[in-house]
């Protein structure tokens, strides 16, 4: 029976999510496994550049991988056979939809870093919430096979270190921010929850996205000279990619600053040799801020505390 009265809780938000057409999960992980399961995957081809989120499931699922490098434009170097399914990231949202429907059809697109970019019919396309949005956890699949998902996640219990920085510093919080990444290593595949559902149809999408653009773009008016990536602008961008060859010391300095850049992919510098260029980007792509938390006045600080570094080297 439904409980009526008592203490007020969240109050319900009555927009639209958006990709609210879409499969709605708890990680994107678990949007991997789903299509793994769907459509019976047992051979794929993985890039080397990425993090190791995803050994688990394939391995669970038992999926034999093999790696595959990117050029410095993040375009897959393969030969592609016919019976593999290739897994494609889209770095930074570089890749265009005309280039990744060139690639077939026997591929899962990992929108992660591409959360405005629409997909492709047929292909299958996953999404995380949590990269772009203050929530815990959440994910978006886009698929044509499906597979019942009967349980849903709650993340209630998961949201301490979200509403804790909204009122306080990163730094008090991050340890909690890495037990909840560590968290998902393990869950099964289930439904959204439904209070990060209700978030994200609180967001003002367009205005996110717009933001994310403005301060992209004007990084890279005062940045493209000296990045040593040739970058498009897409709509609603992750991070701004500043790949320079003394990235691990801008870093340093970014961080002494208060400026908190990290290294996306640590775990490339185990799966690489330093002669890779996959090792070098890792260590020395800096993916800059530009989310919808930031200002040009923002923009403006990064640039000059680069600046600064390089004026004092």
């Amino acid at each position: 029976m439904r409980e009526i009265g008592g203490y007020i809780e969240l109050d319900k938000n009555s927009g639209v999510m958006f990709h609210d057409e879409a499969i709605k999960l708890n990680c994107g992980r678990n949007a991997l496994e789903y299509v793994i399961k769907a459509n019976n995957i047992r051979k794929i081809l993985m890039p080397y550049f990425m993090c190791d989120s995803c050994d688990d499931v394939l391995e669970r699922n038992k999926v034999q991988v093999a790696y595959y490098s990117i050029g410095k434009d993040f375009k897959p170097i393969i030969n592609v056979m016919s019976d593999d399914w290739l897994y494609v990231v889209n770095y930074y949202g570089q890749l265009s939809n005309e280039y990744i429907e060139s690639l077939g059809s026997r591929v899962i697109v990992d929108n992660t870093q591409a959360y405005f970019q629409i997909p492709i019919e047929g292909k299958n396309t996953l999404y995380s919430c949590r990269k772009y949005f203050g929530v815990s956890d959440g994910a978006i699949l886009y698929t044509d096979n499906h597979i019942d998902v009967c349980e849903q996640d709650e993340s209630f219990n998961r949201m301490h270190y979200i509403l804790g920085r909204f009122e306080r510093n990163a730094n008090e919080f991050y340890s909690e921010y890495i037990t909840n990444n560590n968290y998902f290593k393990t869950e099964p595949i289930k439904k959204m929850s439904k209070l990060t559902k209700n978030i994200l149809t609180g967001l003002d999408y367009k205005k996110i996205r717009d933001i994310r653009t403005e301060n992209f773009s004007y990084l890279d008016k005062y940045l493209s000279k000296t990045n040593m990536l040739t970058l498009s602008i897409p709509l609603g961008p992750f991070m701004y990619p500043y790949y320079v060859k003394n990235g691990e010391l801008i870093r340093k300095r970014l961080i002494e600053n208060h400026i908190y850049i990290p290294m996306l992919w640590p775990s490339v510098l185990e799966r690489c040799n330093p002669n890779q260029l996959e090792y070098d980007m890792a260590l020395n792509i800096l993916p800059l801020p530009i989310d919808q938390r930031y200002n040009i006045e923002d923009m403006k600080t990064i640039i000059k505390t680069i600046e600064n570094y390089r004026y004092n080297q």
